[in-house]
This record gives structure tokens, C-alpha cells and sequence, in this order.
């Protein structure tokens, strides 16, 4: 059966409606770290869940035992939506279209770095802009913005990276990486945290890519929601760092 015209005229104003209700319901409730079970939903890229959710549960079993964390990937253009509906809570990552439609918090900034298996034959420290154009390249096309525009900003300085594959995701890239002589392009948390058993060589680029910003998003309609500011606060503490 489909929905008639006036269904899918009321979706949105339901919608709206419902989010409201459940935002004063959750407003009306007092918040206790040490004892709430509330689950937090967060929206990040699975880069982001590699790099940020360790620390932040580490921090969670510690101080609030009993509360639950859902995270999911989110398309771009579906998170505001999602915050402005209660369907999410907090979003992480390098997001800058929606600075001008959320509440938002710097977190770090951090640099690109390329990465490839470490073996004979390798430069020491640095790599040439010639060096790097040789290598065939992994390419992930994340909904992250910031990897997205990599090859465009290279373009601009008239550099072309051979593409060997494109992923979408980069929890494969280490054992690809393993198994190939190709290199990666990606931020130099991740890189460190890919290379904890130091089976990589990690250069820092030999082109200029700016700094990404890794920012926390709210909707200001939960704003005054007590475990959100909670919770908003608790990521803050754990991932900042200047």
C-alpha cells in the first residue's frame, strides 16, 4: 500500500512532533552518570570509530558503567536531520558542512601522512613528490570530506596518484597494505594507530594538504537535554587535545 499525499505531507511535521515530545520527556529526567543505562547514539566514519571509540569507552566503563553507545555511519547529508530529530546525539568527524547547522566543538587538528609497507629500499624519512607519484595508490572514498578532496587538492598542484583500487572503508587498507607494495594517504592519528606494531613506513606528504579539523556536532534542540551536555562534555575531555 502507498502512502497518500497527506501521509507523506505529515511525515515530516510527525516527525518533528515525536522528536519534541521525546526531547521534554528526556529534559524532565534527571541525569546520573554512575547509575543511567541511557544509550548515546553517535555518527561517525569507521576511520572514526577506530580512532575515537577505544578511548571513549575506555572513559565510559570508567565514570557511567551502565550506559550503552550505539555508532553508525551516517550518510553526509543525513546527519543533520538526524541530530535536528533526536535520532542521533552527537556526530564526529571532519564535517565542515555543517558548521553553519549545528552546535559544534574543535576537537584536534591533526595533518595527512602517506603510509605504505615498511621493507628494503624504502626512503629513510621523507619522500619526493617524484617518489610518491611512483607508487600506485589506495584511494578510499569515504563519506568524509576530507578524503574525498584529496585528489583534488593534488590536481591543483599538478600531481595525478595512480589509483590500484578504491574502497570505501578503511578498516581493510593495513591488510592490503600488508600484502602490496601500494601506499595510502590518510590523517596521522589513524596512520599511528594502524602502525602500533610498526609494520609500516609513514612519510609526512610531499604536497601541501591542509590540516583536517576533527569536530564534535549537536543540534541546539538538545541543548538542554542534561545527558547529552553529559555526554557532549565527556567526549570533549577525551578526544581534545591542542
Amino acid at each position: 500500500m502507498l502512502p497518500t499525499a497527506t501521509a507523506e505531507r505529515l511525515a515530516v511535521p510527525v516527525s518533528n512532533a515525536i522528536a519534541s515530545i521525546r526531547e521534554a520527556l528526556r529534559q524532565s529526567e534527571e541525569f546520573d552518570p554512575a547509575t543511567s543505562t541511557r544509550e548515546f547514539r553517535l555518527a561517525m566514519s569507521d576511520i572514526g570509530q577506530h580512532v575515537f571509540l577505544p578511548r571513549i569507552c575506555e572513559k565510559l566503563e570508567r565514570v557511567a558503567p551502565e550506559v550503552r553507545l550505539s555508532a553508525e555511519q551516517v550518510p553526509l547529508r543525513e546527519v543533520e536531520e538526524k541530530l535536528r530529530l533526536g535520532q542521533i546525539d552527537l556526530a564526529i568527524g571532519n564535517l565542515p558542512s555543517l558548521m553553519p547547522v549545528t552546535n559544534h566543538a574543535l576537537l584536534f587538528r591533526d595533518e595527512f601522512v602517506c603510509m605504505t609497507r615498511k621493507r628494503s629500499g624504502l626512503p629513510v624519512r621523507k619522500l619526493s613528490r617524484q617518489k610518491f607519484l611512483e607508487f600506485l595508490h589506495v584511494s578510499v572514498t569515504t563519506s568524509d570530506s576530507s578524503h574525498l578532496a584529496i585528489d583534488d587538492i593534488l590536481r591543483t598542484q599538478g600531481l595525478h596518484r595512480r589509483i590500484a583500487l578504491r574502497v570505501p572503508h578503511f578498516t581493510v587498507v593495513p591488510q592490503i597494505l600488508q600484502r602490496t607494495n601500494w601506499m595510502v594517504t590518510l590523517h596521522k592519528g589513524a596512520a599511528l594507530m594502524f602502525n602500533e606494531t610498526g609494520q609500516f613506513s609513514i612519510y609526512p606528504m610531499p604536497a601541501d594538504i591542509p590540516d583536517i579539523e576533527s569536530t564534535v556536532h549537536w543540534h541546539r534542540n538538545f541543548d538542554n537535554d542534561e545527558g547529552i551536555r553529559w555526554f557532549r562534555q565527556l567526549v570533549i575531555e577525551t578526544l581534545h587535545r591542542d
